[in-house]
């Protein structure tokens, strides 16, 4: 059985990261209200929302702040078996944040950790292939393009849309 991953608060250059906890449950539901966010991350229950960012038997979650503000959430999973030792994120800012370097910063953090601490050799994220900002982004960090996964999320339209997978392997983060 997968037990929870004790997390230490991580320092970037801009951000802090700090573990996710219930009392910030009205923060995120009202994050991911916004539309620019639930453009990409769909709509939200409290079912949902306690699946996708409190159990702790799957993933594993970051409150992002700027100058002790919120600022959004990024969160990891891993695959701890040694032959396949590696992690996948995902992440969200607040729509009044974005664009400034943040998600960046954020992403760096916790992919030095999971190198670096948590000695994962491969990270993964998966956008919407039609997210352009996020891509950027995550290219910017050192992902690199896997290939499309056709059909791979629902969204809010009651659509499938495709995915793009993107990985960033230890030995090519610059940023250690």
């Amino acid at each position: 059985m997968n037990q929870p991953v004790e997390l230490p608060v991580l320092r970037g250059e801009r951000v802090v990261l700090r573990p996710l906890c219930r009392d910030d449950t009205p923060t995120v539901r009202a994050m991911l209200a916004e539309p620019e966010v639930a453009r990409w991350w769909g709509e939200y229950d409290d079912a949902r929302l306690e699946r996708d960012f409190f159990d702790a038997l799957c993933v594993s979650a970051y409150a992002i702040e700027v100058d002790g503000e919120w600022a959004g959430v990024i969160m990891f999973e891993e695959v701890k078996d040694p032959d396949y030792k590696s992690a996948s994120i995902d992440i969200t800012l607040s729509t009044a944040i974005q664009g400034g370097g943040f998600g960046t910063d954020a992403l760096r953090t916790l992919i030095r950790y999971l190198i670096n601490v948590r000695g994962h050799h491969r990270v993964t994220i998966d956008p919407a292939v039609d997210n352009a900002r996020a891509i950027h982004v995550y290219e910017k960090v050192g992902f690199k393009p896997v290939g499309i996964m056709r059909a791979y999320e629902r969204r809010g339209d009651g659509q499938w849309h495709d995915g793009l997978l993107m990985d960033l392997v230890a030995g090519e983060f610059w940023d250690r």
